[in-house]
């Protein structure tokens, strides 16, 4: 299915450097009540008691500090979108539960019937299903939830980790500050991870079996020693073949034995 004119249109209104004031016009003119109906209704009525931001007012400020790539730009129009549907008050104040999953789905709904490609349509969903994920982050993340997050962004853990940055409209510096500041902790942490997982996963070309073969020793501390210096050999030159390696291992044995 081909992009349709409104789809067309939507990705022009979005295509500017800074597409702020195309977005206004079009929500002023009424012309995303065709394109897009449901953004319409993040022009919520403010309560003055139950206070919480302007959700349209912010989502504009979102899609216009992304950079011009229209699947983030639109997963960050999209990303409130389910909001106004999941909009409660109760003793808690104003609560948007679950308005991610929810989102996800209408998303789908109204890319899919503007005729967006479908590997459009999904990344766009998975970046409005996964835009709270962060949420939670600076009250404490285990290593184990570092890596489920970065798991399921998989390919789009970049621009996940974009929008969320650009997710951040508030004016207290301070706050601000300290949101960038945990997700710069949080790319620390999924880099080092990854090396650590990558580096576990690593296995010498001769294990622990074909040292004590080869070398004709028992188990013992010379078995991990040796083992762990051709994994060095491995991370520093690559696979190497057997000749080769039995070469060396030769040579450090000779040289441990001295």
């Amino acid at each position: 299915m081909s992009a349709s004119p409104e789809a067309e249109e939507l990705a022009a209104i979005l295509a500017p450097e800074d597409p702020t004031p195309s977005l206004w016009s079009a929500f002023d003119s009424g012309r995303m009540d065709d394109l897009a109906p449901e953004l319409a209704l993040l022009r919520m009525e403010q309560d003055p008691i139950h206070r919480h931001k302007d959700v349209l007012a912010h989502t504009v400020a979102v899609v216009g500090k992304t950079k011009p790539d229209l699947r983030i730009r639109l997963g960050a129009l999209f990303h409130d979108v389910g909001k106004p549907r999941t909009r409660r008050i109760d003793s808690d104040g104003v609560t948007f539960r679950h308005h991610e999953a929810v989102g996800a789905r209408m998303t789908r709904k109204r890319l899919t019937a503007l005729g967006f490609p479908e590997d459009m349509v999904d990344t766009v969903c998975e970046l409005v299903r996964m835009s709270g994920r962060f949420k939670g982050y600076s009250d404490g993340w285990s290593d184990s939830a570092v890596r489920r997050y970065a798991r399921e962004a998989g390919p789009l853990l970049g621009d996940l980790n974009h929008l969320i940055r650009c997710d951040c409209t508030t004016r207290n510096k301070q706050k601000a500050a300290g949101i960038q500041a945990a997700m710069d902790d949080l790319e620390r942490r999924i880099a080092e991870l990854a090396e650590a997982d990558r580096r576990a996963a690593e296995r010498p070309d001769m294990d622990g079996s074909d040292v004590m073969a080869y070398l004709d020793i028992p188990p013992g501390p010379a078995v991990g020693e040796a083992v762990r210096m051709l994994l060095e050999i491995k991370r520093a030159e690559g696979q190497l073949d057997r000749g080769e390696l039995e070469s060396r291992l030769d040579a450090w044995w000779a040289e441990r034995t001295r």
